[in-house]
Formats: structure tokens, sequence, C-alpha cells
């Protein structure tokens, strides 16, 4: 058992960084044993993994350092062993296609187990990192199921496909760090205990709290708002958000990982739409230019069309939005408001006039929107507000923010919210707040459609929804 009996500071290699060029090098290496192969009983082929990267391996019989006994113990190892190996790298005379490090191989002249299998795997790896398309065959594999993956969820994480996805999922938080970074905003953290609810009672987690009780927050609106008034100017958080919803669809959770922004406004909220449009674009040609290699293994198991997207982005109005729906056979009727089923009719037909993934709708009915949102000043029916899509599915929902804090609490009113229960909200706005806007966004729903995951749970580490609380 390794209890760091020492240090000798011997160099690791990456296998993710082995070429031709290291032909002849000798190499220490810690991976996981992902597949083996006894051929005979003197000659073992093991294929070594590193997260997204495999190499083969192989150890033989010599005459004095590797016996039988040694090839036959390291060809019993179970699948997903961590090992040491220590060995010299070789080009191979043709391309490895079990492996993604298809130029070499390491030949072994020593082998270490650092930690065993303790238990029958719930399911391979093969099996798990398999297409999503792949036809099933009696007898050849087994198809891993979504709830057997999250049960098993650390198992299931090591697949190349998921060391990708999590990957992409680091760079997103990252690129929008840097985004809004570039462009002077700064990074608040805001309490996620609450004393009243945020949007709606319906849909807000109610905990003990000593004597009274508290709310998990829904959205770090009210602390983004107040920030405003404390004048921070231009204020995000990547931070957890709860949802209280008995959801149970592809695109639901009861906790996820919020990317929220808040900003002073100058003349027009226009000015922080245009500036969250500009974000986006910039995710994603930082993920198309930097993590190409990753998007490819995704798209090995999750095959999809390309994500799309304009240098100039569509925006459409909510009434052009119901327009383009009318024309397409929908029943103005029922557009009181886009469902799910409208929202991916309308990404179908957008991509079809504008040839994009991702577009805008502007200007919603006040009634759609939180107490908060700001009216239209032509038409007070109408918004200062605006949503955010991806193929066909909300990501963002966004919109000028009222500061005068006598018509908000008129607001508040209308919508059945007491404002004395937001009194320290409140008090924000009457020591004088500038006008201001932002915008709150799904991490987990913006990976899920730039990869076509088809189900937000497998862009979630651990995910949380009305029927999961484990692991």
């Amino acid at each position: 058992m390794h209890q760091s009996q020492s240090r000798q500071n011997r160099e690791r290699t990456d296998i993710s960084t082995l070429t031709a060029l290291h032909d002849g090098k000798q190499v220490l290496v810690r991976a996981r044993i992902q597949t083996s192969r006894l051929q005979g009983n003197k000659m073992v082929f093991l294929n070594l993994r590193q997260r997204t990267n495999t190499v083969q391996a192989l150890m033989s019989v010599t005459k004095d350092t590797i016996s039988k006994q040694m090839v036959k113990w390291a060809g019993s190892l179970a699948d997903e062993s961590i090992v040491l190996v220590e060995g010299v790298v070789k080009k191979s005379p043709e391309p490895i296609k079990s492996a993604s490090v298809s130029e070499v191989e390491i030949h072994i002249l020593e082998l270490r187990l650092l930690s065993g299998i303790e238990s029958r795997l719930p399911f391979s790896l093969e099996d798990a990192s398999r297409s999503e398309t792949a036809p099933e065959v009696e007898g050849q594999f087994n198809r891993v199921l979504l709830d057997t993956r999250l049960n098993n969820r650390v198992l299931d994480l090591r697949t190349t496909t998921n060391q990708a996805i999590f990957k992409l999922q680091h760079a997103i938080g990252n690129l929008f760090r840097d985004y809004l970074n570039a462009n002077g905003f700064i990074e608040i953290h805001s309490p996620k205990l609450q004393g009243a609810a945020t949007e709606s009672g319906a849909s807000v987690f109610k905990v003990d709290y000593f004597k009274g009780n508290a709310y998990l927050a829904q959205s770090p609106q009210l602390a983004k708002q107040m920030a405003i008034a404390a004048d921070f100017e231009r204020v995000y958080e990547i931070a957890p958000v709860f949802r209280a919803e008995d959801s149970n669809t592809h695109r639901h959770m009861t906790e996820f990982v919020g990317l929220d922004l808040e900003m002073a406004i100058e003349e027009h909220y226009h000015e922080v739409r245009d500036l969250i449009d500009g974000m986006f674009k910039a995710i994603f040609e930082g993920l198309k230019e930097k993590y190409a290699h990753e998007i490819a293994v995704v798209r090995q198991q999750f095959e999809a069309e390309e994500f799309k997207w304009k240098e100039e982005t569509p925006v459409l109005t909510f009434k052009e939005a119901v327009d383009l729906l009318v024309e397409d056979g929908v029943d103005r009727e029922v557009l009181d408001d886009i469902n799910t089923e409208n929202e991916k009719r309308l990404g179908c037909i957008v991509r079809a006039k504008y040839d994009t993934d991702y577009f805008i709708v502007d200007k919603f009915p006040m009634a759609l929107r939180p107490f908060y949102t700001m009216p239209d000043p032509e038409d007070p029916t109408l918004s200062n507000s605006y949503d955010f899509f991806m193929r066909g599915e909300e990501i963002m929902s966004g919109a000028q923010r009222i500061h005068d804090p006598d018509f908000l609490c008129e607001q508040m009113r209308t919508k059945g919210v007491d404002p004395d229960s937001m009194k320290g909200y409140l008090d924000g706005f009457r020591l004088g707040c500038p006008p201001h806007g932002g915008g709150g966004i799904g991490l987990e729903r913006v990976l899920m459609l730039f990869l076509k995951l088809n189900n937000i749970r497998r862009a979630s580490l651990f995910p949380r929804d009305p029927k999961r609380l484990e692991p």
C-alpha cells in the first residue's frame, strides 16, 4: 500500500505526449488497465489509459527479468486496476488501431500494482463507450443504460467520453470568466440561504433555519442587483442554483450550475443583450479552436451535426417567433407562451432559414417574466427581456431590471409577492441604483446542447433531480 514511504522525484510521463520521436526512451507511467490480452504464456498486451488517451503496452518473457509467472500475473489483473509501468518506448511498424496513441507502444520492464479492484465491475468501459447509435447485437455487447451509469457514476466518469465532456465543462466556465474579466466584470460570491423566495414560492426549497425558515437560492438575482446598487458596475457568479420543480425531463434538474451576470446600463438594455451575445460566441469559438480533440472524442459516442453559429446572431422578437411558428402550422391560440415542443420546432425553422443553431428572442410578454423585469416603454404588455437558444432550447433568460423602488413594489404586488418580505432587497434601490440588466445561464444545458448529449444528466458530474440524491 502506498503510504508516501519515500520521494525519489522520478519523472512521470503523460502518455498523450508519446510519439515516434520517443523511440528507445525509457518512461515511467501511472495508468489504468483498460483491457488486457494474454498471448499464450509468454506475452501479454495491456491497453493503458490516462483520461482520454490510451497506449498499448507489451510484457513478454525475458531470460533474466520477466518470468512466465510474471506475465500470467499481469494478464490476470482486473480491468481498471491502477498500475505503475516502467518500460521502453518502441515505434510500431504499423498504426495501433486499439489505442489513441497509435505510433508507439511501451515494452514493459517493470510492473507494479498500485490499486486493485475488489469487486466485479457493474459494466465494462468498452460497453459504456460505444456509440449511442450502434445497433445492439445479442451476445456481442450490452448497452449501458443511463440509470445504470448514474448509479455507478465513478466508474462511468472514467470513460474517455466523460473525461472529455467534463474537460469541456471546465472550459466553458473558464471562457465565461475570461470574457467577462476582459470586459470589466468582477466575480462575486453570494449566499445560497435566503430569507425569502426570489421568484416564486412554488419552485423554492424551504429549509429549517434555527427558529424560522430559509430558502435555497433559485438564483443570485437579488445579490447581483444589490451589488449593482453598491456600485460594483459589472458582476458575475458561477455557483449552484436550486429549483424545487418536479420536472422529470431531459433538460431539468433540481440543482445545477448557474453562470450569472449583471451590469449597469448606460442607454439601452441591448447593451447587455449584445455583450452576452458576444460572450456566447467567444465561448463557442474557444471550444472549437482549443478543444477540438475533446469534441472529437465525444462525437465518437454521441454523433451529431457540428454546432453552428453566425457572426451576426439572428434576433427575433417574440411576435416574430410566434409568426414563424404559425406559418409552420402551429395554432396561434396555443402560443401565448412557447412550450418545449414549439421551442424545438422554432429551432428547426431558424436552422433552415438562417443556417444557425444559435439565436435570440427579444421582447417577451410581461406576463411571462418575473416581477423585477422592466416593461417596454412603448407597450407595457411587453418587456425589455430576452432568451438565448441553442438547438431550439432555451439556455439563458435575461432582461433589464426595475431600478425604481416604488415601481418595483407595485410590480411585486401584481405578481403576488409581499414587498415587506424582501425589505433588504428593496432598501438597496431606495438608496439609488443605476439602470441595469443581466441574465442567468445553465452551464449543464449549454454543454448538453453544444455536444447534443440529449440528456442534461450526462452534463452533470453527480446530477440531482426529483428522483436522484445519490451518489
